[in-house]
């Protein structure tokens, strides 16, 4: 908080720039400061502040494939503030790179809005690609297959934005997650707090080498990524 004579003045309210009713209900685009930031149905989605746990999220995906696939395809669920993204289209190793995001807002606001700043040049460039479509939808239904799937549509597997996201993180959700990965396939899955629950519900879907990394940040409980691989 900033002071003047001595006297401490009040935070400078968000602006908000873009409020709209979405097929899975209220989405805001709002300037708070410096920060851009996207709110869904009331809650508090993600900023502009940092984005040091969506790059995580893409490095832990690539890390975690090693060296054994070449020019390997990554699915990223869920556009966001375009981080992820923007991480990915900056590694000269992906190959394909697919974006599913279900508000057409989101993507609006990519393409000729105020988030162009971040994500401009990686949706130029010709590795990228983004469906507006529902993930859980995507998965299901896809004949596309990918070397990884990097998850963050949520708060996590716990704090879903949507009660339908839920299904996602069942052992059902994440056996079709699994249907679209080619065998020795990575899956990633960003959190907002460690869920030793969801590691249980990734290996009774199937997914092996389960493991999770935590992501520091300024105050509270770490971030995570939780990590599981498809056998082959």
């Amino acid at each position: 908080m900033s002071t003047r004579y001595g006297i401490p003045e009040a935070p400078e309210a968000p602006e908000v720039l873009d409020r709209r009713e979405g097929p899975y209900g209220e989405v805001v685009l709002r300037r708070h400061g410096g920060l851009l930031q996207i709110i869904a149905n009331g809650c508090f989605l993600m900023d502009t502040s940092d984005g040091r746990s969506e790059r995580r999220l893409v490095d832990a995906a690539l890390a975690a494939l090693g060296a054994r696939v070449a020019d390997p395809r990554v699915l990223i669920g869920g556009l966001g503030v375009g981080f992820s993204l923007a991480h990915a289209a900056g590694q000269p190793r992906w190959g394909r790179i697919t974006v599913v995001e279900r508000e057409p807002a989101v993507i609006e606001w990519h393409r000729a809005g105020p988030l162009s700043e971040l994500s401009a040049r990686a949706l130029a460039d010709p590795r990228a690609q983004i469906v507006e479509t529902d993930l859980l939808a995507y998965v299901h239904e896809t004949s596309d297959t990918f070397d990884a799937l990097c998850l963050d549509i949520d708060n996590g597997p716990g704090w879903t934005v949507t009660e339908d996201n839920e299904g996602l993180y069942s052992a059902g959700g994440l056996k079709a997650c699994a249907r679209v990965l080619n065998p020795h396939g990575v899956l990633a899955v960003w959190s907002a707090r460690p869920s030793p629950e969801f590691e249980g519900t990734m290996r009774n879907a199937g997914f092996r080498q389960v493991r999770t990394e935590e992501i520091p940040v300024a105050r509270g409980v770490p971030d995570v990524v939780h990590i599981g691989v498809r056998p082959g």
